[in-house]
């Protein structure tokens, strides 16, 4: 019988890959190499209406154990060496290349722009995201118990479902946008729901309603997962749920390799920008290769399968920075 955390191992990897075939997609797509347009953009809003809410709902499903351990200042500590430490060394990182880079890449960035930390830059909006929830519910359960979060979920759909007037502040933004799916993973440990996801049938059930409700969404109404409203909310809700469903089936005839991608999706969210990139500048500029299906499969295993490699090199080496401050060891 599989854990819940090996089942949360396979959630992650099957958010990671959905992440960085969504980046390799859209870096080819904004670097004109042909493609269905319509086929691309309506993958894309696919991939993007449910695979970084997956993310945030994955994160709350230990948010609550943490808090009782740690306490607030303790996890909001935590979490400045495990999210903001990463987020610093990282944005830094892969945006100097990118600037260094600019004449072979997609991005227009200037260094200045690499070190103004207190705006996000490319994937790296998540982490700064993340932070923000994660000390937005430090504070939240400091004031309110746990037995009220139902009541708190409700007050997170109804934010979410008026974004709009929300005043202009990025972290406020942010937090309005993705906190209803980190509540929503801890009603989801609260509840112990997982047991009601781990059948056939349930796989089957969520995976129908999935697929009528991409199609209903996408195809009948013809809307896009930029269109914030109910129905993006309710569409999440459905696809998280599916890939729960998905995922608890998975680790019942367990993959080692699969799993070790989801619990390596830091490494590979940090770095497979940097991969991907590369991979499609070589394919273009060395070997002249504008095919699409050759840059997406080439694309997506050097965005997941090089940041893998790296992480690998850096256990061997003992290299323990990368991933948080060193003064925490």
């Amino acid at each position: 019988m599989s854990t819940r955390a090996d089942w949360v191992d396979y959630a992650k990897s099957i958010g990671i890959i959905l992440v960085v075939y969504g980046h390799i997609a859209r870096g080819l797509f904004h670097a004109g190499i042909e493609m269905p347009a319509s086929l691309y953009k309506l993958a894309d809003s696919v991939v993007y209406s449910f695979h970084m809410p997956l993310f945030f709902f994955l994160s709350g499903l230990f948010f609550y154990h943490s808090f009782i351990n740690r306490g607030a200042i303790g996890l909001t500590l935590n979490k400045v060496d495990t999210i903001v430490y990463p987020y610093i060394v990282w944005s830094i990182l892969q945006g100097s290349v990118a600037a260094l880079l600019s004449n072979y890449t997609n991005e227009s960035i200037t260094l200045t722009e690499v070190f103004t930390l207190w705006v996000p830059i490319a994937q790296f909006w998540f982490l700064y995201a993340l932070f923000f929830i994660f000390v937005s519910s430090c504070a939240i359960f400091y004031f309110v118990s746990e037995k009220y979060v139902a009541w708190i979920f409700i007050l997170a759909c109804i934010i979410y479902t008026n974004y709009s007037i929300i005043p202009d502040i990025k972290p406020l933004k942010l937090v309005a946008n993705n906190l209803v799916y980190f509540i929503l993973g801890i009603i989801f440990t609260k509840y112990d729901f997982s047991k009601k996801f781990s059948s056939t049938s349930s796989l089957v059930i969520t995976w129908l309603v999935f697929i009528l409700s991409q199609y209903l969404f996408h195809g009948y109404w013809g809307m896009l997962y930029t269109d914030k409203g109910v129905e993006t909310l309710f569409l999440a809700f459905v696809s998280i749920l599916f890939i729960v469903s998905l995922s608890i089936t998975i680790a019942k005839v367990p993959c080692r390799f699969l799993a070790y991608i989801g619990a390596s999706s830091m490494a590979i969210y940090v770095m497979h920008i940097l991969a991907g990139s590369g991979a499609r500048v070589l394919l273009i500029q060395v070997f002249a290769i504008d095919a699409i299906a050759i840059h997406l499969v080439v694309g997506c295993l050097a965005g997941v399968l090089l940041p893998l490699l790296v992480l690998t090199m850096m256990n061997a080496l003992k290299i323990s920075m990368a991933f948080s401050s060193p003064i925490s060891k």
